[in-house]
């Protein structure tokens, strides 16, 4: 059985080069700051760092006194569940099912027979999402 939360993300647009990311991730884990997702790309010739953290506000405090350019809070969804062939495409599946476009959708095995997937909808579509992929 997979659940699905709705959860609350930020993001960082900072330069693509070197450190960055490890900057930025330290700073969150020396302020005991826990992501329950993390992901970092290149946007242009910049680099964009999205975090979903456990405690929101928690992470918007190290922001402020890092002096990040901080985007959000936005939602996405935390899916988690057991892993087997085509847990994605059946997320995916009710989604197109209902019309829904999805934005993006990262998704890794977390081993012991674990996945978990993070999945951005436009903000019109949240609500309607939720309500398919019966979220918390």
């Amino acid at each position: 059985m997979d659940t699905v939360r709705p959860v609350e993300y930020f993001y960082v647009v900072v330069p693509d080069k070197p450190g960055e990311g490890a900057r930025a991730l330290d700073a969150l884990r020396e302020a005991g700051v826990n992501l329950l997702a993390y992901s970092g790309f290149p946007a242009g010739k910049r680099a964009q760092l999205d975090f979903v953290p456990e405690d929101s506000a928690a992470f918007k405090q190290v922001a402020r006194q890092a002096k990040w350019k901080v985007k959000g809070p936005k939602r996405a969804f935390l899916i988690q569940g057991d892993d087997r062939p085509g847990a994605c495409a059946a997320i995916l599946d009710k989604l197109a099912g209902a019309k829904i476009n999805v934005t993006a959708m990262d998704a890794v095995a977390a081993g012991a027979g674990r996945w978990a997937a993070i999945l951005w909808v436009k903000p019109a579509a949240f609500k309607k999402a939720a309500a398919i992929l019966g979220a918390a």
